[in-house]
């Protein structure tokens, strides 16, 4: 009966890749309006440096939810052919990915900050409040470890 139950797995895969297509229509329309933006502006706008980080972060979340999708599905269900670095072969695994990529995630929105200056003082406690999430997700992934 439990293995039948697995498949309940589904849902959430389904789910996840569902919000990767369109995370990556939102991406795709994000990096429209900035080639937009490029070429109306003759590429002068101070905002198109910001504009260009967003759609990274975009991108970046995208690929999150579509590694989940794939991960969570070769955990429950069956073996996909995709490469190795793209999957998750345990839950530690997956925690792993998971941290990188919110790591990567914070460290793209601190550089939006960091573009965007106003406030030195909070750019920097937004920085150390980066630093130590990444710290500790590194430290949590580092110490899991599971053989």
């Amino acid at each position: 009966m439990l293995e039948k139950i697995r498949f309940i797995a589904i849902l959430g895969i389904v789910s996840l890749a569902l919000a990767s297509i369109v995370a990556f229509i939102w991406g795709g329309v994000k990096t429209a309006y900035v080639i937009n933006e490029i070429i109306t502006s003759y590429g002068k706008d101070p905002h198109i440096s910001i504009s260009l980080i967003e759609v990274i972060d975009s991108i970046l979340i995208s690929v999150t939810l579509f590694i989940f999708s794939g991960s969570l599905y070769q955990l429950f269900i069956s073996k996909l052919d995709l490469p190795p670095w793209m999957l998750a072969d345990n839950l530690f695994d997956l925690k792993a990915k998971l941290g990188s990529m919110i790591i990567l995630v914070m460290a793209v929105k601190f550089l939006e900050h960091l573009v965007e200056w106003k406030d030195p003082s909070g750019t920097l406690f937004f920085g150390i409040a980066v630093a130590i999430v990444s710290g500790t997700l590194i430290a949590f992934s580092y110490f899991n470890v599971k053989d």
